[in-house]
């Protein structure tokens, strides 16, 4: 089984890559699993908070959940055409504490997927991970792209996707992401 991790970068409850994160835990290719973690609950970065206290127990508990991952799907707004500030500082502090970035992200599978309202579905956002994954050692995924524009259109009041051509894109994505994994193995 071929076990992936869903990060969403958004903390809004009714946020529509949330909504594209549990869509794609739904369209998921058999022998493959992807589980949802969260980003709530970490704490802004601070270089002397981490020294006075250690890495956050929010921060220990998801880089676990990754290391123990077979791959990662980040899947990031796009606020003022670039990463938002609260999914860059998750992963600044996950690559920080005992065994760096190394431990969560080197040559591990990721791949980059997000939602948008707006006519570009997040690829400035996509794009600008691109150096920060280089930089960490990930075995960035270029097999596919998925960006969902017009996104307030594919998902309905109730966060689900009603949009049958993207579930469908989503759902290619997803085991393109899935069989690269498992060629790994």
């Amino acid at each position: 089984m071929t076990k992936l991790i869903g990060i969403s970068g958004s903390l809004r409850k009714g946020s529509l890559n949330s909504a594209l994160l549990r869509a794609a835990v739904g369209v998921m290719p058999e022998g493959a699993e992807l589980e949802i973690g969260t980003i709530r609950g970490i704490p802004l970065y601070d270089g002397d908070l981490e020294a006075e206290s250690g890495i956050p127990e929010a921060v220990t508990v998801l880089k676990e959940k990754i290391v123990a991952a077979d791959g990662l799907l980040l899947v990031t707004p796009e606020y003022n055409n670039s990463i938002p500030g609260v999914f860059k500082n998750a992963i600044d502090w996950l690559s920080r504490g005992p065994g760096g970035a190394s431990i969560a992200f080197r040559n591990k599978p990721i791949a980059i997927i997000g939602a948008s309202p707006g006519g570009f579905g997040t690829i400035l956002s996509q794009n600008a991970w691109l150096p920060i994954m280089r930089t960490f050692g990930a075995d960035l995924w270029m097999g596919g792209r998925l960006m969902v524009s017009h996104a307030d259109k594919v998902f309905d009041g109730e966060g689900n996707m009603v949009d049958d051509k993207v579930k469908e894109q989503l759902a290619g994505f997803m085991k393109g992401f899935a069989e690269h994994m498992a060629g790994r193995k």
